[in-house]
């Protein structure tokens, strides 16, 4: 997808299983800055780490319900959500007609390359989710997305960073999980 390759530090134990559930604390697409902020740091990351792994929705889609709630009755003032471009809402409720599961791409103009437009549409009032599009509501936020929009090079080498710090969370230790010899084999 044209991402960047970092090393990732290796040596380390591996769960046994995969769960679903293990994702429960990851934050909803709803989520605003402040609660973005809090679930990252909860974690142990900053509120940069947080800006810069967002921009991993550069690739992926969505399934309409995820973001229903900025197109349709958001408020008592506002149908559709006023952060949200008006044309991009328009497309998007083409897309997603009330009560549709259908997917949309995240990223729409590039969806398969790992790049820079996440920001640059976070500039364009074009975030997909709540989670994205309140990474422009405070100067010091915006400033951040107005680097990465004009600098790829900055954006992947803070995304491979982040990526290797995020790593690091839960590392299992004594008799939990297993070292693995090849990676995609449980031993």
């Amino acid at each position: 997808y044209g991402g960047t390759f970092y090393a990732v530090p290796a040596g380390r134990r591996d769960g046994k299983i995969s769960r679903s559930s293990d994702t429960i604390d990851l934050p909803p697409p709803t989520f605003n800055l402040k609660q973005l902020t809090q679930s990252f740091a909860s974690k142990g990351m900053s509120q940069d780490d947080m800006i810069t792994l967002s921009g991993a929705h550069t690739i992926g889609v969505a399934h309409c319900p995820t973001f229903s709630n900025r197109l349709y009755n958001f408020s008592r003032k506002a149908s559709t959500d006023p952060t949200l471009n008006p044309k991009y809402a328009y497309q998007l409720k083409k897309e997603c007609p009330p009560g549709s599961n259908n997917e949309v791409d995240m990223d729409p103009p590039r969806p398969l390359t790992f790049d820079t437009s996440y920001y640059s549409n976070l500039l364009d009032n074009r975030g997909l989710f709540t989670s994205d599009q309140t990474l422009m509501s405070t100067p010091a936020t915006a400033g951040k997305v107005r680097q990465f929009a004009g600098s790829s090079v900055l954006f992947k080498q803070k995304f491979a960073a982040a990526m290797v710090k995020m790593g690091k969370i839960g590392v299992l230790t004594g008799e939990q999980g297993e070292i693995r010899s090849y990676c995609r084999v449980v031993n």
